[in-house]
């Protein structure tokens, strides 16, 4: 049997796998490499560098820089595509006729190359984007931030239609199935990759509520200081925040607080141990866009899992969550939480679902039989 080949153009450097959208990409490709597939990546670098993990992976890795000038916002064109488009990258892959899957909208500028026209073009719709980008515009502090991101909003929504184009579409969640489908057809619901093929929560109880997620990203530093603000000041308990970058600001705000401690920069193996050994994740957002991959990570490691309702937006996960959008209610909760134990039947309920709907090596077979047979 002829070996079968892919390229996939990734909008970073897709390792560590340490933020939302690249834990998807990574754990993609490798369960693609683990199906047998001879994976030729294509990376947008601009600050993760190059990454030896990923050439021991892939078939191929190429690397293209960003182009990250002030100019590229000039564009009619949004932002997040102009700077990704890559002259290099089309004439890589006019070298041979395999099939291609795009990383997000932002690396499909070449489903408008017309070199590439009869080639097989999937895309991997990681959000709506025009939403996502909306929504960030709404909750930006910065009024420059606030104008480029709603700018940003109107350039994607007019750009999208780009993706009748594409070969097909595979969504990260039910919301943005019913919405590409509806517009596009040809799309299919694939859940998101991840790093765990089974719960590895630990029984018993933790002792403090951590709250983690990439810090430098402006819908989680805004949640992080929410529940500073309205519930974790409001506890004599514990509470932990993790993750990349915080600001200073964010760093301030939480050492205000005795209770209170801010991580930055774990490393994998440090996250994984705070989130096996608190009592509660807890995770808030108030944009309801996407599948928020950070949700995954707490129920494949964490014990109880306190969510708000736009947290579970698009997803089957509420049956595993424990849903509060108030901070009364929160608070009341955590309080309640604090002292109940997580049990092994808890456990096993948990990794049932999640077996049901994330299976990294049956949804790969999803991917590989629909591109492969297109």
């Amino acid at each position: 049997m002829a070996d079968k080949h892919l390229h996939i153009i990734s909008f970073d450097v897709p390792y560590p796998a340490n933020y939302g959208g690249v834990i998807d990409v990574f754990y993609r490709i490798k369960a693609l490499t683990d199906s047998g597939i001879k994976v030729h990546l294509h990376c947008y670098e601009y600050g993760r560098g190059r990454q030896i993990a990923l050439e021991r992976l892939c078939y191929e890795v190429l690397y293209y820089k960003r182009d990250t000038s002030f100019a590229r916002q000039l564009s009619l064109l949004p932002y997040i595509v102009t700077s990704r488009s890559s002259e290099e990258l089309a004439k890589q892959l006019q070298k041979d006729n395999y099939p291609i899957l795009c990383e997000g909208l932002h690396t499909t500028a070449i489903l408008n190359d017309n070199r590439l026209k009869d080639r097989k073009i999937f895309v991997r719709a990681h959000n709506v984007e025009h939403d996502y980008y909306r929504a960030l515009g709404k909750s930006e502090h910065s009024l420059w931030k606030r104008i480029f991101y709603l700018a940003e909003s109107v350039k994607l929504r007019r750009y999208e239609p780009v993706l009748a184009k594409a070969k097909g579409i595979f969504a990260i969640a039910q919301q943005d199935f019913d919405y590409f489908s509806k517009r596009y057809g040809k799309t299919i619901l694939l859940p998101g990759f991840n790093a765990q093929d089974s719960v590895c929560s630990e029984s018993g109880r933790g002792d403090y509520v951590l709250y983690h997620g990439n810090l430098s990203v402006r819908e989680n530093a805004d949640a992080a200081e929410w529940l500073i603000e309205n519930v974790f000041s409001e506890l004599e308990i514990p509470c932990v925040i993790a993750g990349l970058n915080p600001s200073e600001k964010l760093q301030k705000l939480a050492s205000e607080y005795p209770n209170i401690t801010l991580t930055a920069n774990p490393d994998d193996a440090e996250m994984i141990d705070l989130l096996r050994q608190a009592q509660i994740n807890i995770l808030v957002t108030s944009q309801p866009t996407g599948l928020k991959l950070k949700l995954l990570n707490a129920l494949y490691n964490g014990r109880f899992c306190l969510v708000n309702s736009d947290m579970l937006k698009g997803t089957a996960l509420q049956p595993l969550c424990i849903v509060k959008d108030e901070p009364e209610e929160i608070i009341a909760e955590i309080k309640h939480l604090m002292d109940e134990d997580f049990t092994e039947d808890d456990i096993e309920e948990r990794d049932a679902m999640m077996k049901q709907l994330y299976r990294n090596e049956e949804n790969a077979k999803i991917l590989i039989n629909t591109i492969f047979s297109a």
